[in-house]
């Protein structure tokens, strides 16, 4: 999937996956002090939201937009039907 994306779209996947692993590399245990300062928290969202707001920009311009992740036990408006569950109906008439 990488090879589809466009430079910009790739680095902007790198720079998501990096600060993520960052994050979760310098989270602590509950109850202890974090090691980054407020305003290096605020600025790593800040990053976050920057990234996520010009990866939804190339996916709607690209036709892509409007995928969510979701739940698998949350309800979807599309649902799958079996090709075996799908009968053929007699018409009225005999055709």
């Amino acid at each position: 999937m990488m090879s589809e994306l466009s430079k910009e779209q790739q680095i902007l996947v790198a720079m998501r996956k990096t600060l993520g692993a960052i994050v979760k590399d310098v989270t602590p245990p509950p109850g202890m002090k974090h090691p980054l300062s407020e305003n290096t928290i605020g600025d790593v969202r800040a990053c976050l939201s920057l990234i996520a707001a010009r990866e939804k920009e190339l996916a709607d311009s690209e036709g892509r937009g409007g995928d969510r992740p979701y739940y698998v036990d949350q309800p979807q408006s599309a649902q799958v039907v079996p090709i075996a569950g799908i009968r053929r109906t007699e018409k009225p008439g005999g055709n």
